[in-house]
């Protein structure tokens, strides 16, 4: 393996943009490619025989590219699929539930952690299960919120009726008193700020993006495969569909321009 190869990062769609934006900051020097399955998304409302084709799809297009490691950035997927992904793999795979419920056991001091994800993540009780493998004694609470990702890849994320549909899946949890809220989906991250206005600040929410670029960072450092060259990093960005609306929305979201995006039939 050399370590210019890329970083693999797959998603049902444009959530996975927010763990590359981590990725960017917090390891600058790595190359990056993505996949983005514009044509299926969303994946949570789909079947688990469903979800593990197109995630063996995705994960055998990736592989194909030479890529160092990859990185499931989609909590549907990680919840249901992530055997399956390793399996084909002969890279490390590293997935975001392990590493957003460590961060969620630290941050919650009233032990009362509320989790939002699609509905095939929240009924697989990977997270739940993760979390009380870190601490028993912490009480969660879970709810699907199904109609966030097609508002994210819709690009409404400051809109009116994502609002109200936010205020009305989160009035259940805040009347559990949760002092953290784990955003359970990599689209999620994009309605952090409308998110934590409805909360309060009194409210931790933990961004599993950002806890995605930790454990990427760790797993670099520790087998001594960060990149070296002194280049430019190169980042590829491959969609299954639309891929004009997925370069404006991410090029807004990343601040960059992209000097492709690829659109791929799996």
């Amino acid at each position: 393996m050399k370590n210019n190869q890329a970083i693999g990062v797959f998603d049902s769609g444009i959530g996975g943009l927010t763990v590359v934006r981590s990725l960017m900051e917090r390891l600058p020097a790595e190359n990056i490619i993505y996949f983005g399955d514009t044509a299926r998304v969303p994946y949570g409302v789909k079947s688990v025989e469903t979800i593990n084709r197109y995630a063996s799809q995705i994960t055998e297009f990736l592989i194909k590219k030479k890529v160092k490691l990859l990185i499931v950035a989609c909590n549907t997927m990680a919840a249901v699929a992530y055997r399956t992904i390793k399996g084909l793999s002969h890279v490390p795979v590293l997935e975001v539930i392990n590493a957003s419920a460590r961060n969620a056991v630290t941050q919650a001091h009233a032990k009362s952690i509320g989790v939002i994800g699609t509905p095939a993540t929240i009924n697989s009780n990977a997270y739940a299960r993760a979390i009380r493998l870190l601490d028993k004694k912490v009480k969660i609470f879970s709810q699907a919120c199904p109609l966030f990702v097609p508002l994210v890849e819709e690009g409404l994320l400051n809109h009116r009726a994502t609002k109200l549909i936010a205020e009305e899946y989160l009035k259940p949890l805040l009347a559990e008193k949760i002092d953290t809220l784990v955003l359970g989906c990599t689209h999620y991250p994009l309605l952090k700020p409308l998110l934590q206005d409805i909360v309060g600040r009194r409210v931790k929410l933990i961004d599993s993006a950002e806890a995605m670029a930790d454990i990427t960072a760790e797993l670099i450092e520790k087998q001594n495969i960060g990149n070296n060259n002194k280049r430019e990093p190169n980042y590829l960005f491959y969609v299954s569909d639309v891929p004009y609306r997925f370069q404006s929305i991410g090029e807004k979201f990343l601040g960059r321009k992209f000097s492709q995006v690829k659109v791929i039939s799996l």
